[in-house]
């Protein structure tokens, strides 16, 4: 099978078609980011890099059997301006679009955020079907909500894996069982402060020299913005949630590692290594959950 990847990053739809056991012949990609490039090359020797998506009319490929993308996110995104198409970045679905059209593949797969209604639509009909909603969660553990367009048949939801946010910590305890959604801005200059104090920081207790510690009910309270930093007014609040530890010290906290945020996109451990951490923070950020695309290609494998 020949496949095309549009705004490929760090080659999640490498490893989807390898999990999903989808034979490649030729894995063609087309992405920018000099980071990127060179953990999906580090990984997969044998992509062929395309460069800039606007130049498509440049290459020339052979018969394509699969096109995959998804189109940055951020011109639709609630987190974001949702500018739509009238960002730059939006727009860019536009070249997907025209990129399908003219290699005509048998199967083609789009992904993005959750958006308004009006630029679903939009997308649902210059695509010819309707998008399919998978929340990660099923088989991660981390709470990712997007839309999937495809023409594959009969793709349905994945089984619940049941993994939680514990499962896949190297260490330390944590306040709730499902990770917030991993962005492109995890890690932003390095202090602690960001992580506890924005509800959609993730962070990760611990103890000194990993002593023993312990949670005071099954579930816990949604961490709120504005908690503080002293562990008696955390305690305190009425939707603080606290860990409890065997010497009474002051509670520690920390940012989830990189190998955690892999484990949440269902990345093979270390996958991103050879890059900063916070380049790689930023392309697990920008990622697919590996799991949900390998679900979703199997069905084809099934015609």
């Amino acid at each position: 099978m020949n496949v095309l990847s549009l705004f490929d990053g760090m080659a999640c739809g490498r490893i989807a078609l390898e999990r999903a056991g989808i034979k490649v012949d030729n894995y063609f990609a087309s992405e920018i980011d000099k980071y990127a490039i060179k953990i999906a090359t580090k990984n997969y020797p044998d992509i062929i890099e395309l460069g800039d998506v606007k130049k498509w009319r440049e290459w020339d490929l052979p018969k394509i059997d699969l096109i995959i993308g998804g189109s940055p996110c951020q011109a639709f995104s609630f987190a974001g301006g949702q500018l739509g198409f009238d960002d730059p970045r939006g727009d860019l679905f536009f070249i997907f679009e025209d990129i399908v059209k003219f290699y005509k593949p048998k199967y083609f797969l789009l992904e993005n955020v959750k958006m308004k209604e009006e630029y679903l639509q939009v997308i649902s009909d210059r695509v010819g079907v309707a998008p399919i909603f998978i929340n990660s969660d099923l088989v991660s553990a981390q709470s990712r909500q997007r839309y999937y367009w495809t023409n594959i048949p009969n793709v349905s939801q994945p089984k619940d894996k049941g993994i939680l946010l514990k499962d896949i910590i190297e260490s330390g305890a944590v306040d709730r069982e499902k990770s917030y959604c991993i962005d492109a801005n995890y890690w932003k200059g390095g202090n602690p402060e960001i992580y506890k104090n924005k509800s959609r920081r993730q962070i990760v207790f611990e103890t000194p020299d990993n002593e023993k510690q312990f949670v005071d009910r099954d579930k816990s309270y949604a961490l709120c913005s504005g908690t503080a930093h002293n562990p008696s007014n955390y305690f305190n609040r009425s939707r603080g949630q606290i860990v409890f530890k065997s010497n009474g010290e002051e509670i520690r906290w920390r940012k989830l590692t990189p190998i955690e945020c892999e484990r949440l996109q269902t990345v093979p451990d270390n996958y991103t290594e050879g890059v900063s951490n916070t380049q790689r923070y930023r392309m697990l950020g920008n990622g697919w959950t590996v799991d949900v695309i390998a679900h979703i290609l199997s069905f084809m494998e099934k015609q």
